[in-house]
């Protein structure tokens, strides 16, 4: 072991041998200090023994370095090492001090949008495909080009999503007081959004209050309650619903409609109970005609299964024998591309409410479809919402247990017997369901006779 006091000099001169990958300068002041030097550099290393094992460590460049800075920093190693510290693990959590510092400090500048990005990740799994696109829509850059919905004198491009403005900010900086200003100034555009945004907000900040990379960054008080209860519109029940003198006019306009499958849908939304989402989101595999029963899939429960009564059945046989037209003419649509044009009518033959222009293949808007049948019959403003309330409501005329209307809707079980006692089987449910149906038909003046849908009601939309 080659040992001398180090100086400038002896470490300028000092090299390593060419038939050695390195070779060490032991200093006689700090006798646990070396000069390593390999073929390219010279560094300060430390050695000792600790739990009877070797440890290195390097100190830092030769050049960089001090010679009394580095003997000092060697005695205080070996002072470590004396206490049965292991220096490489002081040096780990340093390091991993220093690194964690650095991530808040980045967090503490970064957008909130990063963490919204995060958060949105994190419950994709939990969420509907309703609310993922919720969460997505309410941070949307913008810009792109509207398809559709743009009246005279709005731009041609979309608007930014109603929180991206807010979660442009670093986190830390939207406390309660940015909340209460967002409010105010998006309250007076669009009040029924900004609602919404508020409670997807409120949950954001408390996702973040349980992480402890984004906690300390968060003001708990950002989304009080009173900030809402003073700032946002008050929130009135909603309690549209077709009544019984409304029925036979209500069907007569929907069963006019010119598109079958915006007919249909209708019809079978009033007669299920369904939500919208279950209804349009049917497959062709989840309607048993030979067992006469619907799969829906269910936002609570996972899925149901209900009753396919007889005139729900009359109507989706009808579309059935429409499909293939649906599907050639899809082709015809995109024709130019044929790539796309086969995978446009292999979704318009999987799905019940098949829309030959649509790049889903189903049906995604029946909104505008069913208000001009409103408009057309003089009735009321009635969301597709109302005709699940209005199914519920109507169950009752024929004094059907409100558990049997519950499960056919797929309400979530509220008293104890019904959620762990009672769950009927889907013959008792049938019997009910129909009864039901043929109340409504009845009141709407639709004979036997007319359960099958004629071919001018329903002609397609060339």
């Amino acid at each position: 072991m080659q040992r001398e006091r180090l100086t400038a000099e002896r470490i300028r001169r000092f090299t390593c041998p060419k038939d050695v990958k390195q070779s060490f300068l032991w200093d006689t002041e700090a006798p646990r200090l070396a000069v390593r030097a390999t073929a390219g550099a010279k560094s300060f290393v430390f050695e000792a023994k600790l739990h009877g094992q070797t440890i290195r460590l390097t100190i830092g460049d030769a050049a960089a370095w001090k010679i009394e800075d580095a003997r000092a920093e060697a005695c205080r190693l070996q002072t470590l090492v004396n206490r049965k510290v292991d220096p490489r693990q002081e040096r780990a959590e340093k390091l991993a001090s220093i690194e964690a510092q650095r991530e808040r400090e980045k967090r503490v500048k970064s957008h909130a949008l990063d963490a919204w990005a995060e958060y949105v990740e994190a419950r994709r799994s939990k969420w509907g495909a309703r609310t993922l696109a919720d969460h997505q829509s309410m941070v949307s850059e913008g810009g792109k080009p509207k398809t559709r919905g743009r009246k005279k004198g709005e731009g041609d491009t979309t608007q930014p999503g109603i929180l991206r403005a807010l979660l442009s900010r670093p986190l830390e900086s939207i406390d309660a007081e940015a909340v209460r200003d967002w409010l105010k100034e998006e309250v007076k555009k669009r009040p029924t959004s900004t609602a919404l945004a508020f409670r997807l907000l409120r949950a954001f900040i408390n996702w973040c209050l349980s992480r402890k990379e984004f906690a300390p960054l968060v003001h708990a008080d950002a989304c009080k309650t009173r900030t809402a209860r003073d700032e946002l519109p008050k929130k009135a029940a909603k309690d549209d619903c077709l009544q019984r003198e409304q029925l036979s006019l209500w069907f007569e306009k929907v069963r006019a409609l010119p598109n079958p499958v915006h007919a249909v849908y209708l019809q079978v939304l009033l007669l299920t109970g369904a939500r919208r989402e279950e209804i349009a989101g049917l497959r062709w595999v989840d309607v048993d005609f030979r067992w006469k029963s619907l799969t829906i899939k269910d936002k609570v429960e996972g899925h149901r299964v209900i009753p396919l009564t007889p005139y729900v059945e009359s109507l989706l046989q009808d579309l059935k024998n429409r499909h293939d037209a649906d599907a050639n003419r899809a082709g015809k649509l995109f024709g130019a591309d044929k790539e796309k044009a086969e995978q446009i009518t292999e979704r318009v033959r999987e799905w019940v409410f098949s829309s030959p222009t649509a790049a889903s293949g189903r049906l995604r808007e029946p909104r505008i479809a069913h208000n001009k049948a409103l408009v057309a019959g003089g009735l009321p403003p009635l969301t597709l919402h109302g005709l699940r309330r209005s199914f519920g409501t109507l169950s009752e005329w024929v004094d059907a247990p409100s558990g049997v209307s519950a499960q056919i809707m797929g309400h979530k079980p509220s008293a104890i017997a019904e959620k762990h006692y009672l769950r009927r089987s889907l013959d008792l449910l049938r019997v009910w369901h129909i009864k039901i149906e043929q109340w409504m038909l009845q009141e709407a003046g639709i004979t036997q006779s007319e359960e099958q849908p004629s071919q001018d009601a329903h002609s397609s939309v060339t």
